[in-house]
């Protein structure tokens, strides 16, 4: 099978701009949206080991706030 997630699909409500700004904030550290939301929720949940991704840097997004 060449394409099998090991985990299952979810859809969550997003506004457009977040998730724009979401993928560009992402890719400035070095991940992808689902990366950093997987790190997020672990966070969250208090899963042994899990740390918040890293923020890009406050210009980043402040341009992006601009556009």
């Amino acid at each position: 099978m060449p394409d099998a997630p090991k985990t299952q699909h979810r859809s969550v409500r997003i506004s457009d701009d977040d998730w724009t700004d979401l993928d560009t904030a992402a890719a400035a550290v070095g991940l992808d949206r689902a990366k950093a939301i997987n790190q997020m929720i672990g966070w969250f949940l208090r899963r042994p080991g899990a740390k918040l991704p890293t923020r890009p840097a406050a210009a980043l997004l402040e341009e992006s706030e601009r556009g």
